[in-house]
């Protein structure tokens, strides 16, 4: 197989510096793609050459394949790295990337075509004998055939878009009144988001956890799972804190999960990075979701707790060379949190925030890293995924984890726009969260903007008081005799 010597990278913000930080250190070079709206942008900056590939809107830059394969071509760069979102999970875009003589640094086609589809996935792995939750195989559209379906599965349900992601086209369902009305919204957001409208329907299991594996799978037939995260804490069905390992996993489940997870990548000829997403019940019983086919956001508490660089594992199984290690050879040290900071008002329902950075200042000592994709004085464009940076923190323990968090938190400093710090910091201190007791209703259950706007006020209020102190101590000094 080819060397990499040179990798385009078809993403921006903090993934794509993530990513090209990894390539440097490897003694590769790198090229940033952008559009107008990122003209000035870190990711730009920080890569050997930059190429421009369109105006703001990803439909005309970072979603056109054709624009980021002719500048890999003209740059002579012989790979492309996809981060996540965007083309990362595309098929045709890393079946065009190959066709014209680029490696596509992630899974071949056929692995993407099949866990792209949530039934097709379903019935790849039908054959492994992994656990699945209850539901129907197939893709629904007619309304009074999914009702008798959700009759058969039982309420509570929930409604999936099969081309789904990020929590679009999913509704739950309580009760078979509401059905009709839930499975219209489903599809609608479905075939506006995907350009799909099917779904399928499944048990809604309450209580759950997601928990997912995270695998590495070289071209020698050799496949690894690299333990857990747990990834509970959400708001609109999106992950907003992840963090490795889980703390409800004993040995024995943690191994039975990773062996599944395994099967799950061998039953579509996987290779490279995936994560392959459960469900938990509170009985400790796990079901397979999907697989996503890329990098997650989230790896770096992966990364943390086994010492390993994923995005140069991608690289090396890219280019045809063997995992160095097997799966004896690894084991968890310490514990990762990672909290996911957007532009986002929680206070306002998590909507995006966008504005100017009059003031940002990353915060940085012992156990903490930040990846982060912006800096002071720039605007937080209004075309992309509003997230700034992730903040993650790690221990020797759980606790020790947390608190360096919530430290981190008060240390990061930004101006100009709401963020999901305030949030962050309120699931740090939650009890429910600290002893472990939650799962993916949290937010529903726990979170109360309001409470969150008195307890911000009562500590403006409290430095404003200590400000003025030391004000009035220092003017005392200035006024003090000459002797």
């Amino acid at each position: 197989m080819e060397k990499i010597t040179k990798i385009i990278v078809a993403n921006r913000g903090e993934i794509a510096i993530r990513v090209m930080k990894t390539a440097r250190k490897m003694g590769i070079k790198t090229v940033a793609v952008y559009s107008a709206a990122d003209r000035n942008a870190l990711h730009v900056k920080y890569a050997d050459e930059a190429v421009f590939i369109g105006e703001a809107p990803s439909s005309q830059s970072y979603l056109v394949g054709e624009k980021i394969i002719a500048a890999a071509l003209e740059t002579g760069a012989n790979a492309i790295h996809p981060g996540y979102g965007f083309l990362s999970e595309n098929a045709h875009f890393a079946e065009e990337a190959e066709r014209n003589g680029i490696i596509f640094i992630g899974p071949k086609t056929k692995a993407i075509e099949i866990m792209g589809s949530k039934l097709a996935a379903k019935e790849a792995v039908m054959h492994y004998d992994i656990p699945m939750v209850p539901g129907v195989d197939h893709a629904i559209v007619n309304i009074e055939e999914a009702k008798e379906s959700a009759r058969r599965v039982g309420f509570p349900i929930l409604i999936k878009a099969s081309a789904g992601g990020g929590g679009k086209g999913m509704r739950v369902v309580e009760k078979e009144a509401d059905f009709e009305s839930q499975m219209n919204r489903a599809i609608s957001e479905a075939t506006s988001a995907f350009g799909d409208g099917s779904v399928f329907i499944e048990k809604y299991v309450t209580k759950p956890r997601h928990i997912e594996i995270q695998v590495m799978a070289d071209s020698h037939g050799n496949i690894v799972y690299l333990f857990e995260r747990e990834c509970s804490i959400q708001r609109r069905h999106q992950k907003v804190v992840e963090e490795a390992p889980s703390c409800v996993l004993t040995p024995e489940l943690r191994q039975k999960m990773g062996e599944a997870a395994v099967k799950v990548a061998r039953s579509c000829d996987y290779l490279g990075a995936g994560t392959v997403e459960f469900l938990l019940d509170d009985q400790h019983n796990f079901y397979f979701l999907e697989m996503n086919t890329r990098l997650q956001v989230e790896h770096p508490v992966t990364e943390l707790i086994t010492g390993l660089d994923l995005v140069e594992l991608q690289i090396r199984v890219a280019q045809g060379e063997a995992l160095p290690f097997t799966q004896s050879d690894l084991s968890i040290h310490g514990h990762a949190m990672e909290l996911r900071v957007y532009a986002e008002d929680p206070l306002n329902d998590f909507l995006p925030n966008v504005g100017n950075l009059e003031r940002y200042r990353l915060p940085v000592g012992e156990g903490i890293r930040v990846d982060n994709g912006i800096e002071e004085g720039m605007d937080v464009p209004i075309y992309y995924d509003p997230m700034l940076s992730k903040l993650i923190t790690y221990g020797k323990t759980r606790e020790e984890s947390i608190e360096r968090m919530i430290q981190a938190i008060k240390n990061y400093e930004v101006k100009g726009v709401s963020t999901t710090l305030p949030f962050g910091l309120f699931v740090m201190e939650h009890e429910a969260f600290r002893t472990g007791d939650f799962d993916t209703g949290f937010v529903k259950k726990y979170y109360d903007a309001e409470q969150l706007k008195a307890a911000q006020t009562i500590e403006a209020e409290i430095a404003a008081k200590i400000a003025l102190k030391q004000y009035l101590n220092d003017s005392k000094i200035l006024r003090l005799p000459i002797a």
